[in-house]
């Protein structure tokens, strides 16, 4: 795995699940973990995209609702509120370790009007020259494709990380999730599942192992990483699918030891194509 050890750009998708606790409030703990690993990686001359999911669960959380908004208005509401709490958590996290965050919330038309796209390019290279860790979502609040999930735009984070991935030119892309990785089966209903430490190519079958999509809490589930993982390596970036529980996994990949699973990159194409 020496191409992820010398991974210098490296974006890192979190999802909602990993972010907060079965009832929606934070999970400050693993939160502090995750900003203390990616500040010590910053800290090592690594430069690191977080794209974060949980706006809304997050929402939820604060709002004290006893479930998640089912009509896109009360999402929406739910993620402006949320995403408010997730950069304030961030923002004093990373400050905790001397790092500076700034925020960047995308709609499909950044990526698409490619004067648009340039303005955000320019913007990532400075933040990397600045030596902050810039922080992605969608900008549900103006835009429901995440939301309702499955429509023609991002549709979902982890589409956003290979897209992110795609733009930055980076190097390493790994998910952080609920999952040890890439399994033949369900280990909670198949006890002869096992882990696929490698992938060499995202084929019908490999997408065939995804299981449900989405949890409570999140939008998302192993074949929308899967179909990142194939839209990141066949644009030439090496991608990782790791358990986030343990936030310190990742000082375990990046020192090449075998964990997770990994899915080779195909080519080293640099240009960018959403």
């Amino acid at each position: 795995m020496r191409s992820i050890q010398e991974a210098r750009r490296i974006v890192i998708k979190v999802g909602t699940s990993t972010l907060t606790h079965a009832g929606g409030k934070s999970n400050l703990r693993r939160m502090g973990r995750l900003a203390a690993v990616l500040a010590d990686l910053r800290n090592a001359g690594r430069e690191v995209v977080l794209v974060t999911s949980g706006a809304i669960g997050v929402g939820v959380g604060k709002l004290g609702l006893r479930e998640r908004p089912k009509d896109i208005p009360g999402k929406q509401a739910a993620a402006a509120i949320g995403q408010c709490e997730l950069m304030f958590l961030y923002d004093k996290l990373f400050g905790e370790y001397g790092n500076v965050v700034g925020q960047l919330l995308l709609t499909r038309e950044d990526v698409d009007n490619p004067q648009r796209r340039q303005n955000l390019m320019n913007t990532f290279t400075q933040l990397f020259a600045y030596g902050a860790i810039p922080i992605v979502n969608e900008n549900d609040s103006v835009s429901s494709e995440e939301i309702e999930a499955g429509g023609s735009t991002f549709g979902e984070n982890d589409a956003l990380a290979a897209i992110v991935a795609k733009l930055v030119g980076a190097d390493a892309l790994v998910f952080l999730t609920d999952a040890d990785g890439l399994c033949t089966g369900n280990p909670s209903e198949d006890e002869t599942a096992t882990l696929l430490p490698v992938v060499p190519e995202v084929t019908e079958e490999i997408l065939a192992l995804a299981g449900p999509s989405g949890t409570q809490r999140g939008s998302g589930g192993m074949i929308t990483k899967l179909q990142a993982a194939k839209a990141a390596t066949e644009a030439g970036i090496d991608t990782v699918i790791l358990n986030g529980t343990s936030p310190e996994n990742l000082y375990q990949l990046l020192d090449g030891r075998q964990i997770g699973t990994w899915f080779k990159h195909r080519v080293r194409e640099r240009d960018y194509h959403a």
